[in-house]
């Protein structure tokens, strides 16, 4: 087969599939791009062991048609350094030789069987499906994929909860000492249903939605997703397990309220968390009727930092301390200017919640607090 193709179009597809690629691969020929010509479509996917993500672009003066398997590092490295022009590719069918010419010169290498690239999991019968727009879709995955975990002990943490009702779209994510939740209205399922989609594909979608437009189709079953984008095509396999109930550590009835400046509470926090002890990152709050005030300190190399914030406070004078890259990992990903933070005692969960909520989004996100000495 032969075709020839833009090697600025085919560099940018072949970028946004390759972050599927693991570095240590089981099987070898997960180290390689498939290529499948037909017509002048040519389709391009990328896998490891439970995702796989394809796209397509046309190419021009096609020759024949089939399927081959490219190592990424042949495919991916020359065409970094090469400036857009058009590249003609040329697959010998019978010894599988590669020859790529392009307008002062040429490489070759050897390619692999494309039948034997693991094909996706088909879906069963009974699969349910959720159509998004991109954006809605984006929006419950930047928000969220922050807090998921990393605990081999307990995979259901390990990626963002789909909570689906006839009705809306909840997104979950929560690695034990923080949780973030984002309900939108924007999308609703055919009835009540959820997933759990790994931290990885979360990422992957994360990159690639912002470019996309128009709607997403998600089609499941309890073990895959196949998830249809304008451009892209990803199939997933879920984690296994039944998430926690959620909703039952979410605080209710918090007397205490603080109302401030987002960006204030966050750059004072990245100043005085410099000098909290590294291996706790421990800050505390001082909480008063019109103010904050942010301390941290560390005894063995006699270190502290301390500042005040003005704020709008309800509640009784206290003293309540968290880990100081978790709530500015909160921070960061709230959509406001001001934010609200909702406690009852300092030894119970705090909300940290936007004061402004996007259209049709409700965004919540919680914080465990750590014990101050004092």
């Amino acid at each position: 087969m032969k075709f020839v193709v833009s090697s600025a179009t085919l560099l940018n597809h072949l970028q946004a599939i390759s972050r599927v690629i693991n570095s240590k691969n089981t099987l070898p020929i997960l180290d390689c791009f498939l290529l499948d010509l037909k017509g002048n479509m040519l389709s391009l996917a990328a896998a490891d062991s439970e995702t796989r993500l394809e796209t397509t672009l046309e190419v021009s003066s096609a020759e024949g048609e089939g399927t081959l398997a490219i190592s990424a590092r042949n495919l991916l490295d020359p065409l970094r350094e090469l400036p857009d022009q058009p590249l003609t590719i040329d697959v010998n069918d019978e010894t599988l030789e590669v020859f790529i010419y392009y307008h002062n010169g040429k490489y070759n290498f050897v390619g692999l069987k494309g039948d034997e690239y693991p094909d996706p999991k088909p879906l069963k019968d009974d699969f349910m499906t959720l159509v998004l727009e991109a954006d809605t879709l984006f929006s419950g995955i930047n928000r969220t994929v922050f807090a998921t975990a990393d605990d081999e002990l307990r995979p259901v943490m390990n990626g963002i909860y789909f909570d689906i009702t006839a009705e809306d779209v909840t997104f979950v994510a929560s690695d034990g000492h923080k949780l973030a939740r984002l309900t939108t209205t924007e999308a609703k399922g055919e009835g009540r249903s959820s997933f759990i989609l790994p931290k990885k594909p979360a990422n992957l979608l994360k990159a690639l939605l912002p470019r996309e437009s128009g709607k997403v189709e998600i089609r499941f079953d309890e073990n895959n997703a196949y998830i249809s984008m304008s451009d892209y095509r990803m199939v997933c396999r879920f984690v296994e397990g039944r998430y926690p109930n959620y909703n039952s550590v979410i605080p209710k009835n918090n007397s205490n309220n603080i109302t401030l400046d987002r960006l204030a509470l966050l750059n004072a926090l990245k100043r005085v968390a410099v000098f909290s002890n590294p291996a706790i990152s421990l800050v505390k709050l001082q909480l008063s009727e019109d103010k904050i005030v942010v301390s941290a300190q560390d005894i063995d190399f006699l270190t502290a930092a301390e500042e005040m914030i003005p704020c709008s406070y309800e509640g009784t004078v206290m003293n309540i301390g968290f880990k100081a890259v978790f709530l500015i990992d909160i921070l960061n990903n709230i959509p406001s200017a001001d934010v609200r933070i909702e406690l009852s005692d300092p030894s119970r969960a705090g909300l940290i919640l936007p004061v402004e909520q996007e259209e049709n989004e409700d965004m919540l996100t919680l914080l465990m607090p750590m014990m101050l000495n004092d």
